[in-house]
């Protein structure tokens, strides 16, 4: 294992925003943090020199990315955002000594242990069960997925995977209309497809059409001042069923993953919405899996509502281990 290199750049980079900071030497705090809109900048790399000169540091000598989307080899295409880049391209055109590019939620869940008490909002559950795996998954853009397992000496391995993209699932009539909806305009319902902002979206226009009521240009913090103000009946419906969807699929997550220590939500989403989550049908829903609701009562979950994104936690550990 190569000796770390600092200062280095971390970024935690979304189909939406992207996130940069600093980090002058091991074990400091990740300071200078930047949040700049993904739309306003062509490339990868000249959001990162943006952000060098906002902050008035030099190139760095390391970087970790965390980024929403597959790595599986040097060529990242985002999956929401036009951006896409060779991984050693990158590398050498900012000259560093050591680039680590993971995907978002892999770099959460390397960052959940690090999360303090007033990170985290309580949302149902028991207690959590020391050294069992955890389970994270968080609506923003899309829907990200992961896990965390302990290993032996204190160590932790995440997983890596596309658990966002799973097939949805209905347990009521309703919810199977929607589904038909949705199956008819993409070809198939991933979760992504309506636990996201767009898929808020999708959700609302899936309501309206079942109700036969004509949908409007309606952005997803629209759909959720709409449900507020209680003025539209199709963006409350949607919001009920954000919430009943996203239960089921953290149901699921935990139940495959074994998640007794603990339940994260993560995203840009649910930590806006904590008064509507606590009324919803969020918490029924996780644990409405049958034989195994008793096993699901157990597991706590919790909603991540950190200053500092927990990711730059992640991918400065994946950069210690390269």
């Amino acid at each position: 294992m190569m000796a770390p290199a600092f200062p280095r750049l971390l970024g935690d980079i979304g189909g939406t925003n992207a996130r940069f900071g600093w980090q002058t030497q091991a074990g400091a705090p990740v300071t200078d943090v930047a949040v700049l809109p993904t739309d306003q900048h062509p490339t990868l790399v000249q959001a990162i020199r943006h952000y060098l000169s906002l902050s008035g540091k030099p190139l760095p000598r390391a970087g970790g990315l965390a980024i929403a989307t597959t790595i599986t080899g040097d060529q990242v295409k985002m999956t929401n955002h036009p951006w896409q880049f060779s991984i050693i391209a990158l590398q050498r055109e900012l000259g560093l000594q050591r680039l680590v590019v993971l995907n978002d939620f892999t770099a959460l869940a390397l960052g959940l242990p690090s999360l303090d008490a007033r990170e985290l909002h309580r949302v149902g559950g028991g207690a959590a069960v020391a050294g069992a795996p955890l389970a994270v998954l968080g609506a923003g853009t899309g829907l990200g997925v992961s896990g965390l397992l302990a290993t032996a000496g204190d160590g932790w391995v995440p997983i890596t995977g596309e658990g966002g993209h799973v097939s949805l699932a209905a347990i009521n009539a309703r919810e199977q209309a929607v589904l038909q909806q949705l199956i008819a305009r993409f070809g198939h319902a991933s979760a992504e497809r309506a636990l996201s902002g767009p898929g808020l979206v999708n959700l609302y226009q899936a309501a309206c059409s079942l109700s036969g009521q004509a949908p409007q240009p309606l952005t997803a913090a629209d759909v959720i001042a709409g449900a507020r103000s209680a003025s539209d009946p199709a963006c409350t419906e949607a919001l009920e069923l954000f919430f009943g969807f996203l239960g089921s699929v953290a149901g699921n997550l935990a139940l495959t993953l074994g998640a007794r220590g603990g339940f994260f939500i993560g995203g840009g989403i649910a930590p806006r919405l904590l008064p509507e989550l606590e009324r919803s049908t969020f918490r029924e829903r996780f644990e409405a899996k049958g034989r195994f609701r008793d096993y699901l009562a157990a597991i706590p979950t919790w909603v991540i509502h950190a200053t500092v994104s927990p990711a730059f936690v992640g991918v400065a550990r994946a950069l210690d281990a390269a």
